[in-house]
């Protein structure tokens, strides 16, 4: 009961409008606003400074909710402040803010200071991404940043789970030594496979879309713990993997456009010049333009195209944010490699016999069944559970099962 009623206290702060009245006081509850250069501003004696604030600063302390929380950490029993405190910054994605929240120690005895926040999503303390800054018996400064797991490409706010961040690198390190491996493989056995312009299609794609999601996953890999990187390398690495994970999207997109001429179109096959050329301008221009495009616009707009809180896009509401240069074009590939499967499948259907055997029948439905186990991850089907994930609301009951699945999903996606 306590933790919701900490999230919701957070959720009505975040949506309170400032208007003439810049604070409220009442015995458990202490509420200050600033939009000023270099916000300071004491809640309970705490002190909360910020570097400059373009923007509107919400903080909020709240008193005797500590001891209705957990007051165990790693294990161990701990003491505690007796404050609960939340500082929010609005319309503001300026990476380079810097805040600093000084709590006065009031302890005399020798004393371990550690700087956690409260982890909705798993209901207990966390330090991960925090630390403690200053400590030295007067008072207690604490600065905190969070790592990214892979949900993130598909969440509208920065997600902070341990468990997430454990399956997210486990399962892109596997990925990674898995396409390594994989694409050794079709460099030797290239000449002995590619025999057909149909077999040159398909391996082409194949190659490129692998390619493609080792260097995304490289790039997401080393931007997982964003809070050790320079900024510069940051939004570097944001637009690699802007670039990667669309490059590999309308590969796939050549990938099921071409499958399907080939059902529909038996008699009047592509050539190869033509398909090599098309699927270069999809597969590497187009990918090139719309990140291109996104950055210029985002740039000369003086909206954030990236946070340096997770190195990757914005996410500021439907249709505002720079996430949706990623969303659109991926949920519009997706949504055409779906219909591209269940064409295939039609077609299978079609060309069973209609008074076939039961032997037969099970002979359709494997085959069905490998089309669909086989072309799910290679048409990026899977990323409708993101898609699902954005839908839904961090409170929703639904929300942490979902996350976890398209986590376990798309970070083991190349097994």
């Amino acid at each position: 009961m306590s933790s919701e009623y900490l999230t919701s206290v957070d959720g009505l702060v975040k949506n309170i409008k400032v208007n003439q009245s810049n604070e409220f006081n009442s015995t458990n509850l202490d509420l200050k606003f600033c939009q000023r250069n270099n916000c300071s501003v004491s809640v309970f004696d705490v002190g909360v400074n910020m570097n400059k604030t373009d923007g509107i600063l919400k903080t909020v302390a709240v008193k005797n909710l500590m001891s209705k929380l957990k007051n165990t950490f790693n294990g161990m029993p701990s003491d505690y402040t007796n404050l609960v405190l939340s500082a929010t910054l609005d319309n503001n994605s300026d990476s380079t803010i810097q805040i600093r929240v000084d709590f006065p120690s009031g302890k005399t005895s020798p004393t371990q200071y550690h700087c956690v926040f409260w982890n909705t999503t798993m209901n207990e303390w966390s330090d991960e991404g925090c630390n403690v800054s200053i400590s030295d018996g007067n008072r207690t400064v604490c600065q905190c940043n969070h790592l990214t797991a892979f949900s993130v490409l598909m969440s509208k706010n920065d997600i902070s789970d341990p468990i997430l961040d454990v399956i997210s690198n486990v399962g892109l390190g596997v990925s990674i030594c898995s396409l390594v491996i994989f694409l050794i493989i079709e460099f030797l056995v290239w000449s002995a496979v590619v025999k057909s312009n149909l077999s040159h299609f398909r391996h082409t794609a194949i190659v490129n879309i692998a390619t493609f999601l080792l260097l995304a996953d490289i790039c997401f890999l080393a931007s997982s713990k964003p809070e050790t990187l320079p900024e510069n390398w940051c939004f570097i690495l944001t637009i690699c993997k802007h670039l990667f994970y669309l490059a590999m999207f309308c590969w796939m997109l050549c990938l099921s456009v071409m499958l399907v001429h080939q059902l529909i179109f038996v008699f009047s096959p592509l050539r190869k010049r033509v398909f090599m050329f098309l699927s270069s301008i999809l597969g590497y221009v187009c990918p090139i333009l719309i990140v291109g495009a996104s950055y210029i616009y985002y740039k000369y707009t003086n909206s954030p195209y990236y946070k340096k809180e997770t190195c990757w896009l914005v996410f500021d509401k439907l249709l505002v944010g720079s996430m949706h240069a990623f969303l659109l074009p991926v949920g519009t590939i997706v949504l055409t490699n779906l219909f591209s499967m269940i064409v295939v499948m039609v077609t299978l259907l079609k060309t069973s016999v209609p008074d076939s055997s039961k032997a037969d029948d099970k002979d359709t439905a494997k085959s069905i069944l490998k089309v669909v186990i086989f072309l799910t991850p290679v048409f990026g089907v899977t990323w409708i559970v993101g898609f699902f994930q954005l839908m839904l609301k961090e409170t929703d009951s639904m929300f942490k099962t979902v996350t976890y699945i398209f986590t376990i999903l798309n970070s083991f996606q190349v097994i």
